[in-house]
């Protein structure tokens, strides 16, 4: 059994079909993680979502901000954007059914025996393993809860920029999802920022991607995740695995294989593009 590790499809389903016939992938033996964002600016996100929901157990997907977002617009909690793609979802006859299943996924994912902890964006310097699956586990529990629409309403918001143990209600939440499914640079204090969206190099000064934070509490850990396509593939030193090689953007719609030995581990397919460059 082979398990693969899938970058951003944002909706770009014929790409998502293109990758798995290039890593062979077969729904009797293999396992597939996909780091968040399964939806949005592409063109089919109702067939991607299907096709993931289908696979039942043998596809961990991981929440990211597209797909909260998809959530939020359904609740009725926020407006559709100019480049959303996601009316045939919303209009679909098995709607309901596809935002229950999106809405019940998880933020983390960790696997002790791959030695793999799977997020969308990134976590914080402050989070070791314990303290982010305990997080994850909170924010799971409001989505997932009757009450979900009232996260949704005040899911946005820069602040609180900075974690503190002491951070309670809708401001701790706020920081939780932030994290998972937005975070990128951080600062010298471990304040978050969260409006540059370019590549290493262009943040202000003094600032740092997430994963090159001097002592952070889960620098042990071999993290994969998404969301940031303007640092593509990565393997870094700081054992973070980039997986969002812009795909929706023109680029291409990457897969890494978690159980090899490491050699020819990656694949690659080249895409055309749903969007023109830019946005988160």
């Amino acid at each position: 059994m082979a398990t693969f590790a899938i970058g951003d499809v944002q909706g770009c389903y014929d790409d998502l079909m293109r990758l798995l016939e290039r890593i062979r992938f077969d729904e009797h033996e293999d396992q597939l993680w996909f780091a968040g964002d399964l939806v949005n600016r592409g063109p089919a996100s109702l067939a991607v979502l299907r096709f993931v929901k289908g696979l039942g157990g043998i596809a961990i997907s991981v929440l990211g901000n597209h797909d909260l977002h998809l959530l939020a617009v359904a609740a009725g909690t926020s407006k559709s954007r100019k480049s959303d793609t996601l009316d045939e979802v919303l209009a679909a006859a098995d709607r309901d059914e596809l935002l229950h299943w999106l809405r019940h996924r998880p933020l983390l994912h960790h696997d002790p025996a791959l030695g793999y902890t799977l997020v969308h964006a990134g976590l914080p310097p402050q989070w070791d393993l314990q303290q982010a699956q305990s997080c994850a586990r909170e924010l799971e529990t409001a989505l997932r809860g009757a009450s979900y629409a009232d996260f949704f309403r005040h899911m946005y918001g820069d602040e609180p920029g900075r974690w503190d143990p002491e951070l309670s209600g809708i401001e701790r939440l706020r920081f939780i999802v932030n994290c998972f499914t937005r975070l990128r640079f951080v600062g010298p204090q471990g304040e978050l920022e969260l409006e540059t969206k370019g590549s290493p190099g262009s943040q202000p000064h003094g600032y740092l991607p997430w994963y090159q934070v001097p002592g952070r509490k889960s620098e042990a850990l071999h993290v994969l995740f998404g969301h940031w396509s303007t640092v593509g593939k990565i393997q870094a030193a700081h054992n973070a695995l980039g997986l969002d090689t812009g795909c929706v953007w023109g680029g291409s719609l990457t897969a890494l294989r978690l159980d090899g030995d490491g050699s020819d581990s990656w694949y690659c397919v080249d895409c055309a593009g749903a969007q023109s460059p830019g946005g988160d």
